[in-house]
């Protein structure tokens, strides 16, 4: 007996691909909404990069460490790291973010989080040193 799945199978893994991507789009698209850029910039390849870069705080240069093998992977997580921080979640959300994204995207996407700012290199209740007396 000869079984040949292929086909349908192909078919419905193809249009399942295709749902994940698009739902992922459309969360990219509430997160950078909600960080007051424009949600196309999610579609957009290279661009969204730059975009959620700058979402983030980190300089636009960074984007091209994003082409260096293994060093992109660890721009990613920061990024992701940093990502959690600007929409006030904790660490434990960026490693989340990192293992789980299918779940914490949408979670940062859908939930209540607003976006703080960026506050890349800024600990919590620091105040710069003034100057003069």
């Amino acid at each position: 007996m000869d079984y040949d799945y292929g086909g349908e199978l192909g078919v419905f893994g193809t249009l399942l691909y295709l749902l994940v991507i698009l739902f992922y789009v459309y969360c990219l698209w509430r997160i950078f909404v909600k960080a007051g850029k424009p949600g196309w910039a999610a579609i957009v390849p290279i661009y969204n990069i730059l975009v959620e870069l700058e979402i983030v705080g980190r300089p636009w240069w960074w984007l091209l460490l994003m082409f260096v093998p293994v060093v992109n992977v660890v721009i990613g997580i920061i990024v992701l790291l940093d990502l959690a921080k600007v929409f006030g979640k904790s660490s434990g959300f960026g490693v989340g973010l990192i293992f789980l994204a299918f779940i914490f995207i949408p979670i940062l996407a859908f939930g209540d989080a607003q976006y703080l700012g960026p506050i890349v290199g800024q600990a919590v209740g620091y105040q710069p040193p003034t100057t003069g007396n």
